[in-house]
């Protein structure tokens, strides 16, 4: 199947799935999000995928997060089911997905990555969840899941100033597994993925379930659903419409508080 905004290649029980934007750092608008969201949709109802690895096109981006320059030309919001890259809000996959981050994940790109189960990072990996930045917050599940996955102190102070983490701080943090240079990046989530894949996959499916359990006992979805609501509050203040202007015109924003 031809796809507009991915590569997707089958390797025995692995699905690859390659953000394909590279022109701009692999970051997403709403026709690329509804394509990651058939595309994992197919890997989940597909009996002879066990495991996906996740990755971005080129050696500088996983991906930049939303597309804001789609965004400030009026560009549709992503409204899919599953939100951002097609798992930011899918709560039901029994099948792990791998992230292998071969650049920067920024926002978006970076909560993708943390809907992920496991994160292997090359050398010059960065993360950072920069919304508060250009006037938004980190609502495709960067605020529930950082906090959850490495406490809430630590993730706070990331969220809340927007800074860079190198690859290496990420798994000191604990949100990165594992940390290989850039030429070693797709054999090592290769290797990670077939290591998973020669386990019962009956076993993997009942651990996910628990895990997906968890979540909901954690109330996940509906934390989730309510950053939608604060984010629609948030889009209509001068702040979010500043600091997405002021990002495109490349310039520092002039906050108004309100």
């Amino acid at each position: 199947m031809a796809y507009d905004y991915a590569k997707v290649e089958r390797d025995g029980r692995v699905l690859v799935v390659t953000i394909n934007r590279p022109d701009v750092r692999n970051a997403m608008h709403a026709d690329a999000h509804l394509e990651f969201e058939g595309i994992f949709d197919d890997f989940a109802a597909d009996p002879d995928l066990w495991v996906a690895v996740l990755t971005g096109a080129g050696d500088k981006a996983f991906s930049a997060g939303n597309d804001l320059k789609v965004a400030a030309q009026g560009g549709k919001r992503h409204a899919n089911r599953t939100g951002f890259a097609g798992l930011a809000n899918r709560y039901d996959l029994e099948k792990p997905v791998i992230a292998a981050v071969n650049g920067f994940a920024m926002g978006g790109g970076f909560e993708a990555a943390l809907a992920c189960d496991i994160i292997i990072a090359a050398e010059h990996a960065t993360f950072a969840l920069p919304e508060v930045r250009v006037g938004l917050f980190a609502g495709a599940g960067g605020v529930q899941r950082l906090s959850r996955q490495i406490g809430r102190k630590p993730a706070v102070e990331m969220m809340l100033t927007g800074r860079h983490a190198t690859a290496e701080e990420g798994k000191a943090l604990g949100f990165v597994n594992e940390v290989v240079p850039a030429d070693r990046l797709m054999e090592r989530a290769m290797e990670k993925a077939n290591e998973i894949a020669s386990v019962s996959p009956s076993s993997v499916k009942a651990t996910k379930r628990v895990l997906n359990g968890m979540d909901e006992i954690e109330n996940l979805k509906a934390s989730l659903q309510f950053s939608r609501l604060v984010g629609t509050e948030l889009r209509n203040t001068e702040d979010y419409m500043e600091g997405v202007k002021a990002f495109v015109e490349k310039r520092k924003p002039d906050w108004k508080n309100r």
